[in-house]
């Protein structure tokens, strides 16, 4: 398993599919890496049974997986899409950067 270039919380932009040019938060990344949601980006709707008086059925609108390839995280210093790499920090650790800018990234 390949470690993933997407963390949850980073800020993201769509390349494909039909919320191209969208950007959102990751809110959770699934599959080992290779599926992200994104907050408020491919929203479908699913229809849920009704359980019980506390939660009433209903169409319930949600988002679902985007695959990593269709997303680029954003340079935190130029706000525009970019690769993203690895580098090893003075103390050992492992961090990723952003390729435009040279900049860390969140929650390396």
């Amino acid at each position: 398993m390949a470690k993933s270039r997407l963390k949850k919380g980073d800020s993201v932009l769509v390349t494909a599919g039909k919320d191209r040019g969208k950007t959102g938060k990751i809110v959770k990344v699934v599959d080992d890496g290779e599926r992200v949601l994104v907050e408020r980006i491919n929203m479908v709707k699913r229809h849920s049974k009704a359980s019980g008086p506390q939660q009433p059925g209903g169409i319930v609108e949600k988002e679902a997986p985007v695959h990593a390839s269709n997303v680029m995280p954003i340079c935190p210093k130029t706000n525009k899409p970019t690769r993203v790499g690895r580098i090893r920090l003075k103390d050992g650790a492992r961090a990723r950067v952003a390729r435009r800018s040279g900049e860390l990234l969140a929650g390396s």
